[in-house]
């Protein structure tokens, strides 16, 4: 829980101070400690605790701050109880305006004998509510002509119903497209192999018709009729044609026509120099 002083005016600086912070134990977490205002500083830190011990026993308590933005801490408060009995502190320690952002992991620690109880550990801070001049139209140098528009809502169309049933009606259509081309190619395939077998039976029997006649041909060779069959009588056949003259004439139509192509031939190579 945090604390904050009486209302304000955005021309004024605001103060206010947190909760107790070591209310929940001895190690506390800052970002659930200051508000996140922009520009919140740290002026003090209050604290009281009690402790318990022996007046010649060593004992030192420690109410300090890790640095969030690098090592050490930015805020350690030391205590030292040696040689004093035990009693409870209230301080508060001022810090030089630093800013609440580096103020990390909040802790009590101790080093010697003893204990420490009822902490108690309170942060005062002070913040200008006009430190970013855009975050009220009430600050100095407010320029309205900066602010990012307000987007319009963006809403997804497959969101409406009515285009959600179209897309499931055309996903439905698409299916049923497919279905029909898987039977239109089914009954294709099938269609095909019938026609295949029909084709084949044909074929088989077209086969078995050329074999056969084939076959009759064959056997209609291999049967020669009697009538087609006699003997010639035994003996010497001598030749009964005479020729007087072993010398053959010249073929007088031939060599003209031989003539005639050798003066063809002359005349056309003849040409060749005219």
């Amino acid at each position: 829980m945090l604390a904050y002083l009486p209302s304000y005016s955005y021309s004024e600086e605001v103060f206010g101070s947190t909760q107790n912070a070591a209310g929940s134990g001895f190690v506390w977490d800052m970002t659930n400690v200051l508000p996140a205002e922009a520009g919140l500083q740290v002026d003090s830190v209050f604290y009281r605790y009690t402790t318990q011990k022996v007046i010649e026993d060593n004992l030192i308590v420690y109410v300090q701050n890790r640095n969030a933005e690098g090592p050490g801490y930015i805020f350690r408060s030391a205590d030292d109880w040696s040689g004093l009995p035990g009693n409870t502190l209230t301080r508060l320690v001022p810090v030089p305006g630093l800013e609440g952002s580096v103020f990390g992991e909040g802790s009590i620690e101790t080093e010697g004998f003893g204990t420490v109880s009822s902490p108690t550990v309170i942060y005062n801070y002070s913040f200008d509510p006009c430190f970013d001049p855009q975050s009220s139209p009430a600050c100095p140098g407010y320029r309205p002509e900066l602010l990012i528009p307000e987007m319009p809502e963006v809403i997804d169309p497959l969101n409406d119903q009515f285009i959600q049933d179209e897309l499931e009606r055309k996903a439905s259509l698409k299916d049923q497209d497919q279905e029909d081309r898987d039977r239109r190619r089914m009954a294709a395939e099938k269609k095909q192999d019938r026609l295949e077998k029909a084709l084949g039976a044909v074929n088989s029997a077209l086969m078995t018709a050329s074999a056969e006649a084939k076959a009759a041909e064959l056997f209609a060779l291999s049967m020669i009729p009697t009538t087609y069959v006699t003997s010639l009588p035994s003996g010497t056949y001598e030749d009964t044609l005479d020729f007087s003259s072993k010398k053959l004439p010249d073929n007088n139509k031939g060599r003209r026509v031989g003539l005639a192509q050798q003066v063809l031939h002359e005349k056309m190579v003849d040409s060749q120099y005219d």
